[in-house]
């Protein structure tokens, strides 16, 4: 049972990007969702997260505002837009499946991660 990110790259500031996360497991469409970020040197950190069914998101105060968080149950699939990116947003994006269906921010609470997408954003 994998997930799989895709979309990541090189970007200008300002610039956007859209991140993808394809869930092969059967427990997708029950699962919350949620986007994590590491940066070289840091800690990973949270990003955004989505519940089960799609109507309850949450946002790290660094992304409110710019990252969208969606999913779609038929694909199996949780995305990430990202608009107006900064160098500061450059880190290598995670994402990952919540034993929970409702929203959550810790770590703790998801079971199963991708292996990462790179993202960086020149200035």
């Amino acid at each position: 049972v994998q997930l799989v990110e895709s979309g990541g790259g090189l970007v200008q500031a300002g610039g956007s990007l859209r991140l993808s996360c394809a869930d092969s497991g059967r427990t997708f469409s029950s699962a919350a969702m949620g986007w994590f970020r590491q940066a070289p040197g840091k800690e990973r950190e949270f990003v955004a997260t989505v519940s089960w069914n799609g109507a309850s998101t949450y946002y790290a105060d660094s992304v409110k505002g710019r990252f969208t968080i969606s999913r779609d149950n038929a694909k199996s699939t949780v995305y990430l837009q990202m608009t107006s990116l900064k160098p500061e947003d450059t880190a290598i994006y995670y994402c990952a499946a919540s034993r929970y269906a409702s929203r959550t921010i810790v770590p703790g609470d998801y079971d199963r991660w991708g292996q990462g997408t790179q993202v960086t954003v020149s200035s």
